[in-house]
């Protein structure tokens, strides 16, 4: 079955554009031209991934991006916006989109970003007792992280992460008790478009933090390293 990509945007030739490359990429698409619609076929036709723009009108982007997140629908979101603005990239980001890009930008590049997104998100969930005994997982404290299947728990409860928070979290959990810096970290989990943008780290680590520790200003699982940067550790017994 095809994978299927929601396009929201509301120049006709963007729209036109973006649906013609995917389709010839192999994907189905769905499209619609102001946030209200795009977020309504976004909660009833379940896409795989919703390329969203910034400026939409009814709802913008920002707004369709935080409803959907408050909704716990943890589909990936690759923003798109007229403006290099810095504050907006964070913002975006901040609210739970898993990837950027600043018009205008070339539909082969865009098509490789869907893909690179959708190679992180093809694993089908099963159920947690299915693969309590997977080799190739993560387990640190009350955190169980499976790579394979793209998921994570914490107490036994299934997270929700968006594509970018789970990777964020693996990496973390791969490099165990070691200080990562925030560029490390940048590098590592945004190997694109974000050099510099070392904010985007402490938005992401906060946003996990809320997912995993009890007291976010005291926490026990990922650490600040004042001057350098985050570890994630093993909590220590009380």
């Amino acid at each position: 079955m095809d994978k299927k990509i929601l396009v929201v945007d509301d120049e006709q030739s963007i729209v036109t554009l973006l649906q013609y490359n995917l389709q010839q990429a192999g994907y189905e698409v769905l499209t619609a031209m102001d946030g209200q619609a795009g977020k309504e076929l976004a909660i009833s036709e379940k896409p795989d991934l919703i390329v969203l723009d910034l400026m939409l009108p009814k709802l913008d982007g920002i707004e369709v991006c935080k409803q959907l997140r408050q909704q716990k629908i943890a589909t990936p979101i690759l923003m798109l916006t007229a403006r290099d603005d810095e504050f907006d990239k964070v913002l975006g980001l901040e609210l739970g989109a898993d990837d950027y890009m600043t018009k205008p930008f070339s539909p082969r590049e865009v098509v490789a970003r869907v893909k690179a997104i959708m190679r992180r998100t093809q694993f089908v969930p099963e159920a947690f007792e299915e693969k309590a005994e997977v080799g190739d997982s993560f387990r640190i404290g009350g955190l169980k992280i499976f790579p394979q299947h793209y998921e994570a728990y914490f107490e036994e409860e299934l997270l929700e992460l968006t594509p970018k928070e789970f990777e964020l979290l693996l990496y973390l959990a791969k490099n165990k008790s070691r200080v990562l810096t925030r560029d490390q970290l940048l590098s590592a989990v945004w190997n694109y478009d974000f050099a510099g943008d070392t904010r985007i780290v402490d938005v992401h680590i906060s946003h996990l933090r809320e997912k995993i520790e009890a007291n976010t200003k005291k926490p026990v699982y990922i650490k600040t390293i004042r001057g350098l940067g985050y570890k994630l550790e093993e909590p220590k017994g009380e």
